[in-house]
């Protein structure tokens, strides 16, 4: 495995710390924000939009044959290089002053995560990762925390697309084989902490391309082993696993169907 930065994730790190700056200084600001929601509990503000706006700016001058997808302007999926920008995971989070909300950027090709790069804002964390290259905190490389896994906690990720009986039964497993389970109302957030070390990992059985882009690529190369299912869509209805051994073994029976599709 390299690690060292190439030149493409550099670029990548470097327009997602700018992002990142946007983003922060709209938060300190946030009381002045105006809010629209999409769905009940899924919010959209004006951040968001001006966040993913200059990523997308940078991207197309950096970049400018590749696609692009973001949450808030959408795009098509197929099999050539995509970038995939979801410019404020954790909106709710973010609206209430949580720290727990981030920026995330990733390259699909061939429906693949290949380059992560996730900032969490308020923490002063950018994590980036290529496959076969390793994974860096702000810039310099990264080793995942592997102690205390005896200390068993796992991310549950949630949609408001979740059948609540299943999602019960699935988290009621989970306790049963003795997880303490966390929910961080923030993909992003739970993707990053399972690569740092923070949990054994994070399961999220509905979700959608542009808050996994990022984060699957740190999960992989943080050395989880990272399940990565696309739904018919390509964007929505995806699935992810990104654990430890020891809890996808808990995991694999409460989820039968969990294998790369």
């Amino acid at each position: 495995m390299k690690s060292e930065i190439s030149e493409r994730l550099r670029i990548a790190s470097q327009i997602a710390a700018q992002a990142a700056e946007l983003a922060l200084d709209y938060f300190s600001r946030r009381s002045e924000i105006d809010v629209s929601s999409k769905r009940p509990q899924d919010f959209v503000s004006v951040a968001d939009v001006a966040v993913e706006t200059f990523i997308r700016q940078q991207l197309q001058h950096y970049f400018p044959e590749d696609a692009i997808i973001g949450e808030e302007m959408g795009g098509q999926l197929d099999d050539s290089p995509c970038w995939v920008i979801d410019p404020i995971d954790g909106t709710s989070n973010f609206l209430r002053g949580s720290p727990l909300w981030g920026v995330s950027l990733g390259l699909v090709e061939q429906r693949r995560p290949v380059i992560g790069v996730v900032a969490l804002p308020v923490l002063n964390e950018l994590f980036a990762a290529e496959t076969g290259r390793g994974i860096f905190l702000n810039g310099q490389p990264f080793t995942r925390d592997n102690r205390f896994a005896d200390v068993q906690i796992v991310s549950l990720g949630d949609s408001a697309d979740d059948q609540l009986g299943e999602a019960a039964a699935f988290y009621r497993g989970l306790r049963e084989a003795n997880w303490s389970v966390h929910c961080y109302r923030c993909t992003t957030v739970g993707m990053v902490f399972a690569a740092k070390g923070v949990t054994e990992g994070h399961i999220q059985r509905r979700t959608t391309l542009w808050d996994i882009a990022g984060g699957a690529v740190l999960c992989q190369e943080a050395g989880l082993e990272t399940v990565v299912n696309f739904g018919s869509q390509g964007i929505r209805h995806l699935s992810v696993a990104a654990a430890t051994p020891a809890l996808m073994a808990a995991v694999k029976p409460l989820w039968p169907d969990l294998a790369p599709r």
